[in-house]
């Protein structure tokens, strides 16, 4: 081989710097060059709101663009960006793509009342090297499996059309270019009227097209690879952009603010639960507890306002900007939740947030609760709050250890929560009510500290605090971790599984209409639970007007349970606090560079009896089967 012949790079993982190439040019264009890639996205925009071109041009890793109706000046700005980019990449990728964006023309003769919509029609085209002629045919593909709106795309080709003067210019002579020219449908748009969107159209044409694009991309970059380089293609999200730009920053630390001017769980649980249990003891029982809450800290409808004045859109990632929007519907949710404390529209806000309770579940509940007669609560040792906290302080000792990230985490005894554990952030909560058996510390501590606040410390070190905070719908996952966690170090007792059977139970009677003292008879009378395990049981889902967040722990638990039978690893969910729907996510960041691997895993997947019994698991053994064995250990 001449070894004057340029070689062609794989595509850079990194800038060499800190931020991405990014500023404003004068004829109001703009260039994003997120790294070194062997691709440019082009899109001379119309001067209106909502250029699908202009948007998705923006939202890629390496881009240039400028508006239509700075003529000629715009365009040789433009222009003169794109041969500086060239000429500064051409040592590295002697083989390049561009590709130019524009927006198809409009149906003028459709009117607000047509009853015909834009066409879906995408037209494609390629120069003649073999490389854009094999691309087209890969965004080709792409874009025919699209359905948006119960549409499907009509795909037509053309010769590539003439580029501007300017930007003809710039490519003229050179060698290795590949071009290819894709417009876009107006689909979108309402009919007669130029400034109005569908805007989740919007976003699905959007998201499709960027989608199919980085598919191209990779096969570009497959196709130009050196011959000395492995020649798969690579994943073509890793070759999205690994940079959050300011915008993005702004919202999560708007989004982190909000989150943090509340706590949420401590503003809906009791303040008076053991005083509430003995008022309802002296009663005979006959009487439904009258429970004392907080006041709120914060105006709901303030923090409201704040909340929609975020501007997602500026965030110029449809991933990140979809996982921002989740986020603040789920803070609406908490803040309406908070405004409805012991009213009857609590119960309904409630399950928009956590959903009730399905069949399957139910079933498996009154399995649970059938296969494990009552009865087997520990009567041996129990430890009280201050020899728990001293246990809890050991772990985070020895997690602070082995990551000194963990050295921000604590512990607090509480005299305001009622008995039990609770995580709020880096914040380990005791009730100083809290008794526990002996038994039962580690299981519990593993549950709070190497799942939640472990979650908690690898969120933090993302580069967006939205993972520490937690993705919209995490608890569920979370606390499936949690129960999961007792289960592996072999904590999870029959009295602990026949409590998350409970709540689920309870749960499903409190949304058929049941009232308090219902469910607490249904507890005692036909599971045989005490009196004060009931009261506790049901206190939890009757606090503030009806919360069905208890049945998440059953159903999360299954999730994981799945998870480990279906041969998948547990690894992305170690990153931050995220829902089961989200480790797609988690991957897709990941091999774009944007997240870091997790600075903690937790202790007891080291365990011998943990690696054990997830090994039996996978096996295909049941949990319920694993728990009837005598211990080993």
């Amino acid at each position: 081989m001449n070894d004057d012949v340029p070689v062609q790079q794989p595509p850079s993982p990194d800038l060499g710097g800190e931020h991405a190439h990014r500023r404003k040019l004068a004829d109001g264009g703009r260039v994003h060059i997120d790294r070194p890639l062997p691709f440019l996205l082009l899109a001379g925009h119309p001067d209106e709101p909502f250029s699908l071109a202009r948007r998705v041009a923006s939202i890629s890793a390496a881009s240039v663009i400028w508006p239509q109706a700075g003529g000629e000046l715009a365009a040789a700005g433009a222009a003169a960006e794109v041969t500086l980019l060239l000429d500064h990449l051409g040592d590295a990728y002697p083989k390049f793509l561009v590709i130019v964006l524009h927006d198809l023309p409009r149906d003028l003769s459709l009117h607000e009342e047509s009853p015909r919509l834009e066409p879906f029609q995408f037209v494609l085209a390629a120069s003649r090297d073999r490389a854009a002629q094999d691309v087209v045919e890969t965004l080709e593909s792409a874009l025919s499996e699209l359905e948006i709106d119960l549409r499907v795309p009509e795909l037509c080709t053309e010769t590539l059309p003439p580029l501007s003067p300017a930007l003809a210019a710039a490519l003229d002579g050179r060698e290795g270019i590949s071009v290819l020219s894709l417009g876009i449908p107006q689909i979108h748009r309402i009919p007669g009227d130029p400034r109005r969107i569908y805007p989740q159209i919007y976003h699905q044409v959007e998201s499709a097209i960027h989608d199919a694009l980085l598919q191209a991309a990779a096969h570009f970059v497959e196709l130009t690879a050196h011959e000395g380089d492995v020649g798969e293609r690579p994943h073509h999200r890793s070759l999205g952009r690994r940079r959050f730009v300011k915008a993005a920053k702004r919202a999560d630390r708007a989004l982190a603010n909000i989150s943090a001017s509340f706590d949420f769980l401590l503003g809906i649980s009791p303040i008076n639960t053991v005083e509430a249990y003995e008022a309802f003891e002296a009663d005979q029982r006959r009487k439904a507890p009258e429970f004392h809450y907080r006041p709120l800290p914060i105006n709901p409808d303030t923090v409201k306002r704040r909340l929609y004045a975020i501007d997602l859109r500026a965030v110029e990632d449809p991933v990140l900007e979809q996982l921002f929007d989740e986020k603040r519907h789920e803070l609406d949710q908490q803040l309406m939740m908070l405004q409805r404390r012991n009213t009857p529209a609590f119960r309904h806000v409630s399950l928009l947030q956590y959903g009730g309770v399905e069949p399957e579940l139910l079933e498996v509940a009154n399995t649970l609760l059938a296969a494990f007669a009552p009865g087997s609560e520990h009567s041996g040792e129990y430890v009280d709050a201050a020899g728990v906290q001293a246990a809890a302080e050991r772990i985070l000792a020895r997690y602070t250890q082995r990551t000194p990230a963990f050295a921000i985490a604590e512990t607090c005894l509480r005299a305001d929560t009622g008995p039990g554990l609770m995580v709020s952030g880096r914040s380990l909560l005791i009730s100083t009510a809290t008794s526990v058996p002996s038994v039962r510390v580690d299981p519990l501590l593993q549950h709070e500290i190497s799942v939640h606040v472990l979650t908690w410390i690898n969120g933090c070190q993302q580069g967006l605090g939205i993972f520490g905070a937690g993705l919209a719908g995490y608890e569920g996952l979370q606390e499936g971790l949690g129960v999961f966690a007792e289960f592996i170090v072999g904590g999870l007792t029959v009295a602990r599984l026949r409590l998350l059977a409970a709540r689920v139970l309870v749960v499903h009677a409190m949304l058929d209409g049941a009232d308090f003292i219902t469910c607490h008879r249904l507890l005692q009378a036909e599971h045989g639970f005490s009196s004060r395990g009931a009261f506790n049981i049901v206190a939890r889902i009757f606090r503030s007007g009806g919360l069905t967040k208890d049945a998440i722990y059953l159903r999360g638990f299954r999730q994981v349970l799945q998870r480990v039978a279906d041969g998948l690893s547990l690894d992305p969910l170690w990153y931050g606090k995220i829902a089961e729907h989200h480790v797609p996510v988690v991957e897709e960041l990941e091999a774009r560079g944007m997240l870091r691997p997790p600075v903690a895993t937790p202790e007891f997947l080291d365990r011998p009896d943990a690696k054990a019994r997830l090994a039996r698991l996978r096996e295909g053994h049941s949990f319920i089967d694993l728990l009837k064995e005598p211990s080993t250990c």
